[in-house]
């Protein structure tokens, strides 16, 4: 029970299909370790859903719909977390989108909509539980970033490389800033993950989603992709006192592809 008597608050909590997502399993995985947990999604179907699993085996749980892009939205969330729990003590952003293509394909208003919802969502959500942190002088932000701040993962998509860079160092900001007041903040670069999410956004890229499934597995040195818990439990020693000495890391979890010279 590496987390008993502390409150998460989770943003993109829900799953985007059937199955274990990142922030999903998240969640599920902070409550296991006796965390009560604010599961926010912008579909609330989802944040009820991964709830539900929580509460169904014993914990504590609520869930809220938010979108990341509205600031009042996100900030009623963590008023309502802190007053259903009395406090805010890990930060969990794993909202995220993925758009093809690069500068040329790519026109103006979806590229911004990118950086918006995976950069934008680090600013609004931190700026909204930032204050709860600093009051009780401590707290642990986690932020979802993804291999493709570091490397060329193969698939041809601009504005998310741009923006999940910007992630890896906004995480460093936040740790730095903070660092005086108690404040943790890390990252971790999920590699190839097998999760809803891909089989949505990344499978139109193939013939078949077989094709998908063999090609990513032949891409990780470990010869097969992760899933959504080996995240969660990266997530889970970040925001644990186990990682109290740990500040500003950027976390490869992708069964060793970071360490290879290309995709």
């Amino acid at each position: 029970m590496k987390l008993r008597n502390r409150v998460a608050i989770v943003f993109g909590a829900g799953s985007s299909g059937p199955g274990w997502g990142n922030g999903k399993a998240a969640a599920v995985a902070y409550a296991r370790e006796g965390a009560r947990v604010a599961c926010i999604d912008v579909a609330e179907a989802a944040a009820a859903e991964t709830a539900e699993i929580i509460r169904s085996e014993g914990g504590q749980a609520i869930a809220l719909a938010a979108d990341v892009t509205d600031l009042a939205s996100v900030e009623a969330t963590a008023a309502a977390t802190a007053e259903r729990f009395g406090s805010i003590d890990i930060l969990h952003n794993n909202v995220g989108v993925v758009v093809h293509g690069g500068p040329t394909e790519l026109d103006e208003e979806t590229f911004r909509r990118n950086l918006d919802v995976n950069v934008g969502s680090v600013y609004r959500t931190a700026k909204a539980v930032l204050p709860h942190f600093l009051a009780r002088g401590s707290g642990v932000i986690v932020n979802i970033s993804s291999l493709a701040a570091i490397r060329w993962t193969g698939y041809p998509y601009f504005a998310y490389y741009a923006a999940k860079g910007a992630v890896n160092q906004a995480t460093v900001g936040l740790a730095m800033q903070y660092a005086r007041h108690g404040i943790r903040a890390n990252a971790i670069m999920p590699g190839l993950i097998d999760t809803p999410l891909i089989y949505k956004q990344i499978s139109s890229q193939y013939g078949s989603v077989e094709e998908m499934v063999e090609a990513r597995n032949r891409l990780v040195p470990l010869g097969h992709m992760g899933t959504a818990w080996d995240v969660a439990a990266a997530a889970v020693f970040l925001a644990s006192d186990d990682a109290r000495f740990i500040t500003g890391v950027l976390l490869p979890v992708d069964g060793g592809q970071s360490c290879g010279v290309s995709a």
